[in-house]
C-alpha cells in the first residue's frame, strides 16, 4: 500500500512537472509566435502606413480621399454640349422646314406659271383666230366704201342726166308753147311735165333716202363690228401685256426663290458640315472623358480592392492579437 501510494504520488509529481514543462514550452512557443506576429504586425502597419501615405498622395493629386472624385464640371460641360447639340438639331429642323416651305411655294409658283402659260396660249390662239375676221371686216369695209363711191358717182350721173333731160324738156316745152300760141289750144304739157317731174323727183328722193339709209345701216354695222373687233383686240393686247408682265414677275420670283433655295441648301450643307465636325470633336472629347473615367474607375476599384484586402488582413491580425491578449491574460 505504501509502495502504491508513493508510486501514485511520484506519478502525480511527474505529471505536474511535465505539465509545468509543457506549459512553459507552450508559453515560450506562444511568446515566440506572439513576437513574430507583433513583428509581422509592425511590418504590416509600416507597409499600411506607407500605402495610406501613397493613397493620400494619390488622392491629393487626383481627388479627395474620403469622397469619390467630383465630375460635376464634366457633367456641366457634357450638359452644355448636349444643349448645343439639341439647339443645332432644332436649327437644322427649322432650316429643313424652311426648305420644305420654299419648295412648296416654288411648286405653287410653277403651277401658277403653267396656268398663266396656258391662258397666254389660249389668248394667242384667240388672237390668231380673230385676225382673219379682222381682215375680212377690213375687206368688207373696203368693198362697202367702193360701193358707196360707185353709188355716189351713179347718183351724180343720174343728177346730171336728169338736169340734161329737164333742160331738153324745158326747151321742148318752150318751143311747143310758142307753137301752141300760134296753133289751137291743146293739153297742158307744162302741168304734165310738172307732174312727171314731181313723180320722178319723189321717186328719186325715195331711192336716195333708201340708198342713204341702207348705206348708213351698212356703215354703222361695219363701224360697230370694227369697234367691237378693235375693243376685243385692245382687250386681248392688254391681257397679253398683263400676262407678260405677270410672267416676267413670276420668272423673277421663281429665280429669286431658286437663288434663295440654293443659298439655303449651301448654308444647310455648311451648317451640317460644321456641326458634324463639332459633333465629331465632342464625340472624341466624350470618348476621351469616358475612357479616362473608365481608367479612373478601374484604378479606384483596384485601390478599393487592395484597401479591402488590407482591411481584412488588419481585422484578422487584430482578432489574432485580441486572441493572444486573451490567452496572455
Amino acid at each position: 500500500g505504501v509502495g502504491g501510494g508513493f508510486t501514485r504520488a511520484s506519478a502525480g509529481c511527474g505529471d505536474g512537472i511535465l505539465f509545468a514543462n509543457n506549459e512553459k514550452a507552450m508559453m515560450q512557443n506562444l511568446n515566440d509566435r506572439l513576437a513574430s506576429y507583433l513583428d509581422k504586425v509592425r511590418l504590416l502597419e509600416g507597409d499600411n502606413a506607407d500605402l495610406e501615405c501613397n493613397i493620400r498622395e494619390w488622392y491629393a493629386k487626383v481627388g479627395p480621399s474620403c469622397e469619390p472624385r467630383d465630375y460635376s464640371a464634366f457633367h456641366k460641360e457634357i450638359e452644355d454640349l448636349q444643349n448645343q447639340i439639341l439647339c443645332a438639331a432644332m436649327e437644322t429642323n427649322k432650316i429643313l422646314l424652311n426648305i420644305d416651305n420654299n419648295r412648296m411655294t416654288a411648286d405653287d409658283f410653277r403651277v401658277k406659271y403653267e396656268t398663266e402659260c396656258g391662258l397666254r396660249q389660249n389668248v394667242d390662239a384667240d388672237i390668231c383666230n380673230l385676225r382673219p375676221v379682222l381682215d375680212q371686216l377690213a375687206s368688207c369695209k373696203t368693198d362697202l366704201q367702193l360701193q358707196c363711191e360707185a353709188l355716189t358717182e351713179e347718183m351724180c350721173c343720174l343728177k346730171t342726166n336728169h338736169e340734161e333731160e329737164m333742160n331738153c324738156l324745158r326747151k321742148q316745152v318752150t318751143g311747143d308753147v310758142s307753137v301752141e300760141v300760134n296753133a289751137c289750144p291743146g293739153p297742158d304739157l307744162r302741168k304734165i311735165l310738172e307732174d312727171l317731174r314731181c313723180q320722178y323727183e319723189t321717186l328719186m328722193e325715195r331711192n336716195r333716202k333708201e340708198t342713204e339709209q341702207w348705206y348708213a345701216c351698212k356703215v354703222e354695222e361695219v363701224n360697230l363690228e370694227v369697234i367691237t373687233s378693235s375693243q376685243e383686240i385692245e382687250s386681248s393686247n392688254k391681257q397679253v401685256t398683263e400676262l407678260r408682265r405677270q410672267l416676267q414677275a413670276l420668272e423673277i420670283n421663281v429665280q429669286a426663290q431658286l437663288t434663295m433655295k440654293e443659298n439655303l441648301e449651301s448654308s444647310l450643307a455648311e451648317t451640317e458640315c460644321r456641326y458634324n465636325k463639332y459633333l465629331a470633336e465632342l464625340q472624341s472629347q466624350i470618348s476621351c472623358v469616358e475612357q479616362r473615367l473608365a481608367e479612373i474607375r478601374a484604378e479606384m476599384e483596384c485601390q478599393n480592392q487592395e484597401y479591402k484586402t488590407l482591411l481584412d488582413v488588419k481585422c484578422r491580425l487584430e482578432q489574432e492579437i485580441q486572441t493572444y491578449h486573451c490567452l496572455l491574460e
